[in-house]
């Protein structure tokens, strides 16, 4: 396998390949390495090196592999989004406040992945306190630009994660998603990206700088996923970084559950693509549309329609008031609003879940889009100024959370999936929700939609 080729392959090909020791980890990490340095000062994705200790661990990747070890992601170079702490490395969210900030410990997701293995090389960058679910920039790095078209935006706020990913700078990277920081930025950059079920990834070592976070149960919005060059680059990564910590690590374990699935056919999948909230833009609804008929041709079962019980408008506004709630108690400041109105927002809340509870007892998944439109180029306006230029005119930037809502709401898996490219090659992704608790489900069928429609390619350009 030529060099070039390696760097774009998954992380499930590369761990075969360390454990044959056809490659040893510390090549392979000097090769990323070289390529973080060739392309890096294009497009300002990773931001945080940590190259001699990388090479270092590597090495000892090397030892272990030989001695007969098998961890899951053992010799396998990886980087983080910055906001997570790694130890010894500067952790600013973005913020020129917090920029001579370095980390003391380890967040919970990146210990975990030292234990299976994986090589941090570095971090990748987000957007000025993650608050911005569709561009990457800070006063601390820089912008990051979208690997397929370096005038547009690789989303946020995990945009240089999603960035690194698709242009062979890691194999494996962990982002954070409330407003569809993770499926928005591998929707723009045409790789896989995984919200997982509310509550199953830990969330320790996620915080800005200072003083710890007071524990809360107001955890339900936000989670942290990996995302990756194939849906099996996502299991693993997941089955490696989930599970309780702490005093409930004593009380119960976890582990993935089977997919329902295994073939196509035996699919019955729910699907919405348009919706007059926030229209798709032609050239996305054209993807989505081909994606459907194709599944529909290898025997998939499709129910079109919202499950019964779900309001569409009704989430996104609960989903914006809920996001209320918890930035009003990330800030120690009071909620706005009435205490009734807060309780009849957590009823809608409970509900949809319900809703889509009952809803997964006769569906196996649900595909929808990630977002109404694909990346666009860079707007450097403040927020409330922006719009999102599309083939078919303005739409308004703030219309772009409506259709992650609907997995964040009630906590469900929902994974993007590339699907394809518009008419001038940017490429447009799929959200695939699940039941909850079964992320398996939508991963497995992300894989076999890829090999109906193909997954992930290279950005053109790229060598």
């Amino acid at each position: 396998m030529l060099l070039s080729d390696l760097l774009v392959t998954s992380a499930s090909d590369v761990v075969d390949l360390l454990r044959r020791e056809e490659i040893s980890s510390r090549e392979l990490t000097e090769r990323v390495l070289e390529r973080i340095g060739q392309l890096n000062p294009v497009l300002n994705a990773v931001v945080e090196m940590r190259a001699a200790a990388a090479l270092q661990d590597a090495a000892a990747a090397d030892r272990a592999i030989t001695a007969g070890s098998r961890g899951p992601l053992l010799g396998v170079p990886v980087t983080v989004k910055e906001a997570l702490n790694v130890a010894g490395m500067r952790t600013t969210w973005g913020d020129p406040a917090f920029a001579d900030h370095v980390a003391d410990t380890d967040a919970t997701v990146v210990r975990r992945l030292r234990r299976a293995g994986a090589i941090i090389v570095g971090k990748t960058n987000v957007a000025a306190m993650l608050a911005d679910f569709a561009q990457t920039a800070n006063d601390v790095y820089g912008v990051t630009n979208n690997p397929w078209a370096t005038d547009r935006t690789p989303g946020g706020s995990s945009g240089g994660a999603a960035a690194a990913t698709a242009a062979g700078m890691t194999f494996v990277e962990y982002g954070s998603d409330l407003v569809g920081s993770i499926r928005i930025p591998a929707s723009f950059c045409g790789v896989y990206g995984l919200r997982p079920s509310v509550g199953i990834v830990p969330l320790t070592g996620f915080q800005p700088p200072g003083p710890r976070a007071i524990p809360s149960d107001m955890t339900y919005l936000p989670a942290l996923g990996p995302l990756g060059r194939s849906a099996a680059d996502l299991r693993v990564a997941l089955t490696a970084t989930a599970g309780p910590e702490g005093a409930a690590a004593n009380a119960y374990t976890w582990r993935l559950a089977t997919a329902r699935h295994s073939r196509l056919d035996e699919f019955r999948f729910g699907v919405v693509l348009d919706s007059s909230q926030a229209p798709v833009t032609s050239e996305v609804g054209a993807a989505l549309s081909d994606a459907v008929d194709a599944l529909a041709g290898a025997g998939v079962e499709i129910v079109e329609g919202w499950p019964e019980g779900i309001d569409p408008a009704g989430v996104a506004e609960s989903f914006g008031f809920h996001l209320g709630l918890f930035f009003a108690y990330q800030q120690a400041e009071q909620a706005t609003g009435t205490l009734a109105a807060a309780l009849d927002h957590e009823r809608h809340r409970m509900a949809t879940r319900a809703a889509w509870n009952r809803y997964f007892n006769q569906a196996d998944a649900f595909l929808c889009p990630t977002n109404f439109t694909a990346a666009f180029p860079h707007d450097s306006r403040p927020f409330e100024q922006r719009t999102v230029p599309t083939s078919d005119g303005e739409q308004p930037y703030t219309d772009q959370p409506f259709w992650i809502s609907h997995a964040s709401l009630p906590g469900l898996p929902a994974l993007t999936a590339p699907i394809g490219t518009t008419a001038d090659g940017i490429p447009v992704g799929a959200q695939i929700i699940g039941p909850l608790y079964e992320d398996d489900t939508p991963l497995t069928f992300a894989e076999l939609l890829a090999d109906e429609i193909g997954g992930y390619q290279r950005p053109p350009g790229l060598q």
